[in-house]
């Protein structure tokens, strides 16, 4: 058997080289995982052992840690040991907690449907980072955060969460044609009456022409566009290029810090 199951973990090696290209060495965790599961489980449960002819027990035990493998590799091919390490080396050691659970949930939910994908990221977003202007964390009056530099800084304006969603959503398997950065005139009210303020929110589009689905940092349920009256739409965006006028044409400054922030966060390691 143990010739076979060699000759398995080859296959599975080979089947792994393939489906994630470019991600070296993860393979080897997966083969690992393979021989702790079928060495240690079908010998804790010897009644399901007995049930399992050698072959379906070594190929639960695969199936098992390659489902475990490849959710960490879909994860937008993120290598968390460099992001932990370059956080640590800027911020210090005070935002692991926040790092380690904004890692669990993405490699955690890959397998969730996208509407509990919006969320969950949504939901860790608006709860775990603070709304703060970029004067006071960056010391800039208009900085373009990369999500490493938002879960280490714990603060950032609307720019900063709706970038951050994006690339936690991408690292999800959410596809880029789904998702569009959205400049917008947000309508506020306060004690001095109604005001504009330029604002940025992420939307998501189920379908092409499907009514978008909002996700802003001013509130914390994901609405349609429909019921976010107080948005007026200008300008939409992603990292596949496009970047679509609404009404009116987009910044020369606005562009400039996007392909700024693409670059930042491509030497990072995010798509």
């Amino acid at each position: 058997m143990d010739k076979f199951f060699d000759n398995e973990l080859i296959l599975l090696q080979r089947i792994a080289r393939c489906l994630i290209p470019g991600v070296p060495g993860r393979y080897g965790c997966a083969i690992f995982l393979i021989r702790c599961y079928s060495l240690t489980h079908f010998k804790i449960r010897p009644a399901l052992s007995r049930r399992l002819s050698p072959f379906r027990q070594s190929l639960c035990g695969a199936l098992l840690a390659l489902s475990f493998f490849l959710a960490l590799a879909v994860a937008a091919g993120l290598d968390f040991g460099h992001l932990r390490q370059a956080l640590v080396n800027r911020f210090g050691d005070k935002p692991l907690v926040r790092f380690n659970d904004w890692q669990t949930m993405l490699t955690s939910g890959q397998a969730l449907d996208e509407k509990e994908k919006l969320r969950r990221v949504n939901d860790f977003f608006n709860r775990r980072i603070t709304f703060d202007d970029d004067i006071s964390i960056w010391g800039q009056s208009d900085y373009w955060a990369t999500p490493l530099e938002t879960v280490g800084s714990g603060r950032a304006d609307c720019e900063d969460f709706s970038i951050a969603k994006y690339y936690s959503l991408l690292a999800l398997g959410v596809p880029v044609n789904k998702l569009r950065l959205v400049y917008v005139r947000a309508r506020l009210s306060g004690p001095g009456g109604v005001s504009l303020q330029a604002h940025m929110v992420l939307a998501y589009y189920a379908a092409p022409t499907a009514e978008p689905l909002v996700l802003d940092n001013l509130k914390p349920d994901i609405l349609p566009a429909s019921a976010r009256a107080d948005l007026s739409p200008i300008f939409s965006f992603n990292s596949a290029g496009l970047w679509q006028g609404v009404g009116n044409r987009s910044s020369k400054s606005s562009l400039s810090r996007w392909q700024d922030l693409l670059l930042r966060a491509r030497t990072e390691g995010f798509q």
